[in-house]
């Protein structure tokens, strides 16, 4: 049956503990049982023929960058029996539980048959979304990547049939992962998101970053269009307005659901989208029968609702602990708070907890900061911008989220406030936290630091902000714009029509320019000095708000808007 079925030596009493699933949670939970009871019998059933694989690598391995398959192997079924003891049981489909009888039929190498089970730990992931398409089932040229047999059908057509352009249908993590190695590999490639924006994590701002970056690297972003027909066997793919796109490959990376058919049709109470649902234990609504990984429903440890974060270091998390369960140690489903991250080119965008989108989804009160800061000392060599936006609630400071886009530096600061989020420490220790500092490595101030005093100054009333989307009503409203960069950086770069321009350090000699009577949006660049000329203007009576990351930020998602005159 498996690599241990004649070498494994029952014992009396032993827990016989059974994994449907390997990767991430289904293998953290066999080895960390396997550390704390040495004479649980264990074992693993997997569909495919690899347990254990590097699916956050299968992208890369596309382009060349990791250039040995066998790295993305991580594990054998031999080499896991010979440290652990496991009984990985590979090409064996689980068709259902019985849970009255505590047993499970597989379908394996050897034929149809049925194991038994003390506890039973469900780690079945996820599937990749594949919508109706008309004209699916004649392609010959189009995929998803979930596993490494996916992997090698798309190296053979990339190898056999070297296709010129390629379309990815879905502008999320591993599409953009996908698009930036098949750009790599020579391709030409088009983007197509059914959003009007791609990273649907990130806030539609954050994300123009990057798709600024893709289009600077070639790739044709088309976004608020869906595919809705393939035709000449999936060379040309209809977008629904009509447009045909010329296709040599196709990936599609609209999404994942839930695995969890198995779990549905033993009894297993399932929730929101079809996610297995757990108590704080991991364990289902079936007694002995647990879950972990993609396929379970974790609480969102900042709104408290349902969530489903598909991820590979929650799945790990969750299978560690489900086994410190089993095995009796106090271990909790705290739940997760989706921290992700992704590398575009020579960008990298990552956001943990809340959106801006998703806090106002779910009805809390927030304020937002965006803070440009460069990644270590400017005046060191090679200083690149980390534009970071943080999310927070103004009255307790409570951090609800945060994104941050730019070449370097990036992991660190959303690793960081990631773990302020965890510690439950507010926007007011921010400022408060030391980090390793000189020249080539940071800045006296982070640009967590510097967010921090921005939610601050927020909080404390010390400064009033506008967000871009809001600049257009404000001003219909009878709003005026006070630009304080200097005329020439007005004149090179673009600038607000009808604004009225006074450079920050000319302000206190011209404020008879400025009416009493008018309401002023105050910007700059980055908005330090709008910052400053806000200060200034209050303590003078006037009555202002200071745009939120300011021209720079308007300029990235408002183009159209900007005056050169």
């Amino acid at each position: 049956m498996g690599v241990s079925a004649k070498k494994y030596n029952q014992r009396v009493n032993q827990m016989k503990v059974l994994i449907i699933g390997g990767v991430a949670g289904g293998m953290s939970a066999a080895t960390r049982l396997r550390r704390l009871d040495e004479d649980a019998e264990i074992v693993i059933f997997d569909k495919g023929p690899y347990v254990s694989f590097a699916n956050c690598g299968l992208p890369y391995y596309v382009s060349g960058e990791i250039s040995n398959r066998e790295d993305l192997l991580v594990q054998t079924p031999e080499a896991l029996y010979d440290r652990f003891r496991l009984d990985v049981r590979v090409h064996s489909k689980v068709e259902s539980i019985q849970p009255e009888e505590k047993t499970i039929r597989v379908n394996g190498p050897e034929g149809r048959y049925e194991e038994s089970y003390d506890k039973l730990i469900l780690s079945m992931g996820a599937e990749a979304i594949v919508p109706p398409i008309k004209g699916f089932e004649e392609v010959d040229n189009v995929y998803t990547l979930r596993n490494i047999p996916d992997l090698d059908a798309i190296m053979e057509q990339l190898e056999t049939k070297d296709p010129k352009k390629a379309v990815v249908v879905g502008g999320g993590f591993i599409g953009l992962e996908m698009v930036e190695n098949l750009v790599h590999r020579g391709i030409e490639v088009t983007l197509v998101e059914m959003a009007p924006q791609i990273l649907p994590p990130l806030d539609e701002e954050m994300a123009r970053f990057v798709e600024n970056e893709l289009k600077e690297n070639g790739v044709d972003v088309i976004t608020g269009q869906s595919a809705v027909a393939f035709e000449d066997k999936g060379n040309k793919v209809i977008l629904e307005d009509g447009r045909v796109l010329e296709s040599g490959l196709t990936i599609l990376s609209i999404g994942v659901k839930p695995a969890s058919t198995i779990a549905k049709n033993a009894g297993v109470e399932l929730g929101f989208r079809d996610g297995i649902k757990v108590d704080e234990n991991y364990e289902t609504s079936i007694k002995d029968i647990y879950a972990v990984g993609d396929a379970i429903l974790v609480t969102h440890q900042i709104t408290g609702e349902d969530a489903l974060i598909s991820l590979a270091s929650p799945a790990n998390r969750q299978g560690r602990q489900v086994a410190d369960i089993i095995s009796g140690l106090n271990r909790k489903n705290k739940g997760s708070i989706g921290t992700a991250i992704v590398r575009v080119f020579s960008l990298t965008a990552a956001s943990t907890g809340l959106s801006e989108r998703q806090a106002r989804l779910a009805g809390l009160n927030f304020e937002v900061t965006h803070t440009s800061a460069k990644h270590h000392a400017g005046y060191f060599p090679g200083a690149t911008m980390v534009e970071l936006k943080l999310i927070f609630e103004p009255n307790t400071g409570e951090i609800l989220g945060a994104q941050a886009v730019g070449e370097n530096g990036i992991d660190k600061r959303i690793d960081v406030i990631a773990t302020a989020i965890k510690g439950g420490l507010t926007v007011a220790d921010l400022p408060e936290l030391e980090f390793a500092y000189a020249p080539p490595f940071g800045s006296a101030k982070d640009p967590i630091n510097m967010a921090g005093y921005q939610a601050l100054n927020v909080m404390e009333g010390q400064s009033d902000t506008v967000q871009w989307h809001e600049v257009e009503d404000l001003m219909a409203d009878g709003w005026k714009m006070l630009d304080v960069r200097a005329t020439d950086e007005v004149k090179n770069n673009g600038g607000f029509k009808d604004s009225l321009i006074i450079p920050l350090n000319d302000l206190r000699d011209r404020l008879d320019e400025i009416s009493p009577d008018e309401k002023y949006i105050v910007s700059c660049h980055s908005g330090q000095r709008s910052y400053i000329a806000e200060r200034i203007l209050k303590q003078h009576n006037y009555d202002v708000k200071n745009l939120d990351g300011a021209f720079h930020l308007y300029k990235m998602i408002k183009p159209e808007a900007i005056y050169h005159g």
